[in-house]
């Protein structure tokens, strides 16, 4: 009941008691019909009034609802739009119920997956094992591969689906997580971890020996004392070289590196590098040779470039056969071409593919002996992508290999 309603019964109430006190005569009757009618005109108004505004709300309600949606239309849209492949089986193993998911993991159209018998769509026997427990009410979690094209792996998770009346599973339901990606990321870091420890194991047990042999009485020998001494020297600038190495690809693989590119004089900047290399080159009789014109620009970050081009020059001169040349040369057209060729035994073609891979080696103990990280060939990679571009490298047995660092001009930028 509103205030006006109230208002409107206590007034009327309080003239009507005034009505029969007062005598009685015609103008304090007039009067009081004329209240009691303004009194009821008035409820009358307040009572109209209020249906109205409750119509009103109740549609502003009506709006504010969640619209209602089939369950069965839910479910479906839900099951479709899963990452995960679905496969339902009763229990004579026929599949029951898929998703496009499972579709594209089996291979299979939706007209051909259901209805199967799980043994048609799979020969996988951990499918069929974890599919079968789990009619026998066990849940299953399983880890599988699937065999095709292309690897993929997936852990599958069985659950049995209760029947009517106690009467045991009617069927069971089972989800594929492809878990692909991580398996493949801890496979990289496995490997990564097992190449490191290698290469740090190699040096740094030269160097406790050989510490050792000094200890025990080698410092005397003044003759071996220095030929050990330079040995440790060596295995620890490898290790310093390694580290330094590391640090400045896991920099440049986590985007920290910032390229400042300009247009670059090429002849000086390939001086520089092949100037950096003479000594080592001398030692083995390699000659090296810078072909690029006077006057070639090329648009990239000095610095970088010059750290590609020793990587480069570094590899042809350890590769190469004694007395060999090592040529650096330009080539201009929709990219800047820079090639750096040897003459030396050459690359088998099966090893192309991978050669840019953080630690992979052709020959792995000639490698080692070269002093070699595994790692130059891989910053070479990822400088080049960094600079918009990408290097190749063509190989023919007996006659040498050509790497080339494709770079965009600067309008490409």
């Amino acid at each position: 009941m509103t205030k006006r309603v109230i208002f409107a019964i206590v007034g009327w109430t309080i003239l009507t008691i005034v009505f029969l006190l007062v005598p009685s005569s015609s103008t304090p009757r007039l009067i009081f019909a004329v209240l009691t009618a303004l009194i009821v005109l008035i409820g009358i108004l307040v009572t109209n009034r209020k249906p109205k505004f409750s119509e009103t709300a109740n549609k502003e309600l009506d709006k504010t609802e969640p619209t209602s949606f089939p369950v069965d239309a839910l479910f479906a849209a839900t099951i479709d739009s899963m990452r995960e492949g679905l496969l339902v089986v009763n229990r004579d193993m026929r599949v029951v119920a898929s998703n496009p998911q499972a579709y594209r993991l089996f291979g299979a159209t939706p007209r051909a997956i259901n209805r199967q018998r799980l043994t048609e769509l799979t020969r996988n026997p951990e499918i069929y094992k974890a599919y079968l427990d789990a009619l026998r009410g066990v849940d299953r979690s399983v880890k599988v591969d699937t065999v095709g094209p292309e690897r993929l792996v997936f852990e599958l998770r069985v659950t049995p689906l209760p029947g009517q009346n106690g009467s045991g599973p009617s069927g069971a339901l089972g989800v594929f997580v492809d878990i692909t990606r991580t398996e493949r990321l801890e496979s990289v870091r496995q490997e990564f971890l097992s190449n490191v420890s290698h290469e740090l194991r190699t040096p740094l047990t030269s160097i406790l020996a050989f510490v050792e042999t000094l200890e025990t009485g080698a410092l005397e020998d003044p003759e071996s004392s220095r030929r050990f001494l330079s040995i440790i020297r060596k295995n620890a600038s490898r290790m310093h070289g390694l580290v330094d190495e590391l640090l400045e690809l896991t920099a440049i693989e986590g985007g920290n590196v910032r390229l400042r590119a300009a247009e670059v004089e090429l002849r000086p900047l390939v001086e520089e590098s092949i100037s950096s290399l003479a000594a080592k080159a001398e030692a083995r009789g390699i000659r090296l040779v810078n072909e690029v014109r006077e006057g070639t620009s090329v648009y990239a970050d000095a610095r970088r470039l010059e750290r590609m081009l020793v990587n480069l020059v570094d590899n042809g001169i350890k590769f190469n056969k004694a007395n060999g040349q090592v040529t650096v040369k330009h080539e201009s057209g929709a990219r800047d071409r820079i090639i750096v060729e040897d003459d030396g035994d050459g690359i088998p073609q099966h090893h192309l593919e991978r050669l840019f891979e953080r630690f992979y080696r052709v020959d792995r103990a000639r490698s080692s002996d070269m002093g070699g990280t595994g790692l130059g060939l891989a910053i070479v990679k990822h400088l080049a992508l960094l600079h918009g571009g990408e290097v190749t490298v063509v190989s023919e047995l007996e006659k040498g290999t050509a790497f080339t660092i494709h770079l965009p001009h600067a309008l490409d930028e």
